[in-house]
Order: structure tokens, then C-alpha cells, then sequence
């Protein structure tokens, strides 16, 4: 796990804010705290080999991953906790899981992947294409750091990060057909296989929640109805939890009429799973526990330009552009919440109008796409490698810096997801009594 500083070096004002509290105003970033702190305390090494191991392993456990990883360097035992049974328990009793950090993918889009399978009849070829996500990049939005993942010859070629959820990111198989799909804890390098799904699709969007104890999937839309066109009909559901209970791709009740999955992701909130649906816009809701689908109806719906859904603090939130000219509305980006009566919206946010014109000239109405965890919500800018992210706590408005292994050019492009890194993830216990042979897809 490679990591790296901040870098500066964005072409536009760095550090924004909607309102003037103490702690936007001074204009430093949250890392500039820490750093002084870090740097100014140590202990002696003749104390630290006096501690009880019991005491030591409750110190290491509250590191954050790239802090872990370079301790495993320090001394043999250190090294083999990663796989201590003892030290994994006392890990997931006292670490505190919420880091709310985001997880880079670069690799080519669905539309790239389609255009080569048509013009290229050497799968081989196309599997070498898909296999560019064999690398991740971690974001601290704490201390706007980055970190690099080594995914190779981890991910199986011809399958895309589609959505994550405790600890563990979902890989589905570009193929047409039943669809495969893999759970990956990227920090770990592990892999486990969920059962192929029932119905043949194209490109679903998919929904994943898990839990210590429990895990969903969902998958709805792009039904193939033939070799040659799709419709959205069904959704498929996968349950597996700690008590017992299992339902393994379980078709659904049918998906309201005129419903599109074109964003291809569902946002989790409450024991929900939420996906944007296009022309017009509304919102598509799954509840998990009564298997049943509905419509929201979206705010200033005939206003909208690129929305997206996100998750903050248990809440589903709603990030789009407003462009209302035939009222003389100023254009700007806003942030609404979704009530808790589950059917009407209040705006909470508003992007400055000085950086919203900085926005809109880097984003040339190519669009752009949002992913929320915890207080932050990060802005990708589609064809781009430049993101926005706003911090709902403090109100702060900044420009991610550039990633430093990510060299941009060609066509791909990056893709960001929530993610929560952690050492354990028991869930995946329950999911080895299944006993499912990996297979392989070299293709």
C-alpha cells in the first residue's frame, strides 16, 4: 500500500466555504492540525517494550490501514496479526469503523467496452482492456491523502467494480447473461464468489448492503428479453444473515413502469435501496423486507441536469445542477434531503456561485456524478480526473488534489465508490457455508 501527501497543484482556488465559521475561515485544511500533533510526540522505544502484548495490540488496532500496514514491517509478530484469530476479535470489538474514506477505480466505460467487443472479435484483447482496474486508489478526505491498491492478478478479467458497502466491493461480469459476481476486500485481497444470478441482463445496477452479520444484493433492470434488446422488468434479490436465513436470488416483484437504471447504482439508507430513474426524473425505492418497488418524485424534476443520489448519515441526500434560465434563476448546484415521511424534499445546500463557475467551466456540460459517505459527498467530473468534495459538517467546499499514480489520457477514466477499509469483515463466514468451488474466469 503505497501512500502519498497532499499535492496542491489545482489550477483553481483551493478551499471554499458556504458559511464563515471559525473553523473554514482561517483557511487551512484539516490535515495541517494533525500534522503538527504527530510531529511533535514520541516515546521512547525502552517503553514500548515494556508494554503488555494485550495493551499493544488494542494500540495497533486503532490505527487507520496504511498505518497498520507499515507497522506489520516493524517485527515478525506484528506481521502475522493480519492473521491471528485473537487480534482480529479484539480489532472488531474497539476499532472504530467510520472511516469515511473513497476508493478510485480507473478503468474503461461500459460504452468503450461495447464498441470494442463489437469491432474486435479477439476476446483476449478485451479481457487485456477490462483487466485496467486491477488498481485502486484509497482517498482520506481527513487528511486529503492518497494511497495505492495493487489489484493484480487479484480480479478475475472482464469484471467491473459495480458497489461497496462494509468493507467489501462488488465486482459483476460484463458478460450478457446470468450475471457472476465476486465480493472483494481490497486492503485484504480476498476474494468470495456469490451463486450466478437467476435471470440473463446486460449491465443491472446493483445495490450491496453489509453488515458484521448480514449481507443484500440486489440486482434490477437491463433484462435480456432477447439476444438483441433489453427491458427493465425484474429485480433479483440475494440474503444471507447470522441467524439462519437465506434467500438466495429470489425474483421480485415487477419494477414500476418506465423506470431507467442508466447511473447503473443503488444508494443503501435505512433497509432501502434507492436508484435514480431518467426520463423523467424520479427516484426508484426497493424495500428490502417487503420486496416491493416504488416511485419518489424528484424536486424541480424539469430543472435537473446529471443528479445523483448519495448517502450522509443515514439520509438519502440529492446532488444535481439547476438550470432554470426562462425564470432568471441563477444556474447552481444544490443539495436536498429527503424527508423523513419518505416522499417530499427540502434543499439543505447550495454550492457558491463563484465556484460553481469554476465548476461549470471545467465541466463543459459533459456532466458529472456524486458518491456520499458519511459527512462528505465527492463531485466527479465525467471524462475528467478532477473531483469536488463538500464536507456537510463544516460547510467547506475543495478541490480533491490530483492523484499521483493515475497519469490520465486515453480513454478511461476514474470511478469512485464509499468505502469503509477494514481488516475483518465476518460476514464473509456466513457466505463460505454456501461452499461454492471459485471458478475462473481467463476467459
Amino acid at each position: 500500500m503505497e501512500a502519498s501527501d497532499p499535492s496542491n497543484t489545482f489550477p483553481y482556488p483551493y478551499l471554499f466555504t458556504t458559511t464563515a465559521t471559525s473553523s473554514s475561515s482561517s483557511g487551512t485544511t484539516p490535515s495541517s492540525n494533525s500534522t503538527l500533533t504527530s510531529s511533535s510526540c514520541s516515546m521512547d522505544g525502552r517503553i514500548w517494550s515494556k508494554l503488555p502484548q494485550r495493551l499493544l495490540d488494542r494500540v495497533i488496532a486503532f490505527l487507520s490501514p496504511p498505518a497498520f500496514f507499515r507497522a506489520r514491517c516493524v517485527c515478525k509478530r506484528w506481521y502475522g496479526l493480519l492473521f491471528s484469530t485473537s487480534f482480529l476479535e479484539l480489532y472488531l470489538q474497539i476499532s472504530p469503523h467510520q472511516r469515511h474514506w473513497f476508493l478510485f477505480f480507473k478503468h474503461k466505460s461500459l460504452k468503450n467496452y461495447i464498441l470494442n467487443k463489437n469491432n474486435n472479435s479477439n476476446n483476449a484483447d478485451i479481457n487485456t482492456d477490462m483487466s485496467s482496474s486491477c488498481e485502486a486508489f484509497l482517498f482520506d478526505p481527513y487528511d486529503l491523502s492518497w494511497c495505492k491498491l495493487s489489484l493484480a492478478n487479484l480480479i478475475p478479467s472482464g469484471f467491473s467494480p459495480a458497489s461497496s458497502s462494509g468493507g467489501l466491493v462488488c465486482y459483476v461480469s460484463y458478460e450478457a447473461g446470468p450475471k457472476s459476481l465476486i465480493l472483494c476486500n481490497p486492503i485484504l485481497g480476498s476474494l468470495i464468489q456469490l451463486p450466478p444470478t437467476i435471470r440473463s441482463r446486460l449491465f443491472p445496477s446493483v445495490g450491496l448492503a453489509v453488515t458484521p452479520t448480514s449481507i443484500d444484493v440486489t440486482i434490477a433492470g437491463d433484462d435480456l428479453i432477447s439476444p438483441y434488446a433489453v427491458k427493465n422488468l425484474t429485480s433479483e434479490s440475494f440474503h444471507m444473515d447470522g441467524g439462519g436465513f437465506y434467500s438466495i436470488w429470489g425474483i421480485s416483484s415487477s419494477l414500476p413502469r418506465l423506470c431507467s437504471f442508466e447511473s447503473g447504482r443503488m444508494v443503501h439508507v435505512q433497509g432501502k435501496f434507492y436508484s435514480m430513474n431518467y426520463s423523467p426524473f424520479s427516484i426508484l425505492a426497493h424495500d428490502i423486507s417487503s420486496n416491493s418497488w416504488w416511485k419518489i418524485q424528484a424536486p424541480m424534476r424539469r430543472f435537473l441536469r446529471s443528479p445523483s443520489l448519495v448517502e450522509s448519515k443515514g439520509k438519502l441526500l440529492l446532488v444535481a445542477a439547476v438550470e432554470k434560465s426562462q425564470l432568471n434563476v441563477p444556474k447552481s448546484l444544490r443539495i436536498w434531503g429527503l424527508q423523513s415521511c419518505g416522499t417530499t424534499w427540502f434543499e439543505m445546500e447550495r454550492m457558491p456561485q463563484d465556484l460553481y463557475f469554476q465548476f461549470e467551466e471545467i465541466e463543459k456540460g459533459n456532466g458529472f456524478y456524486c458518491v456520499g459517505h458519511g459527512e462528505f459527498v465527492v463531485i466527479m467530473v465525467m471524462g475528467t480526473e478532477k473531483a469536488l468534495l463538500f464536507d456537510m459538517g463544516t460547510k467547506r467546499w475543495q478541490w480533491i488534489p490530483p492523484c499521483p499514480y493515475v497519469n490520465g489520457g486515453g480513454d478511461t477514466e476514474l470511478h469512485c465508490f464509499a468505502y469503509e477499509p477494514r481488516l475483518a469483515t465476518p460476514v464473509t463466514g456466513l457466505l463460505h457455508q454456501l461452499t461454492l468451488p471459485f471458478q475462473s474466469y481467463s476467459g
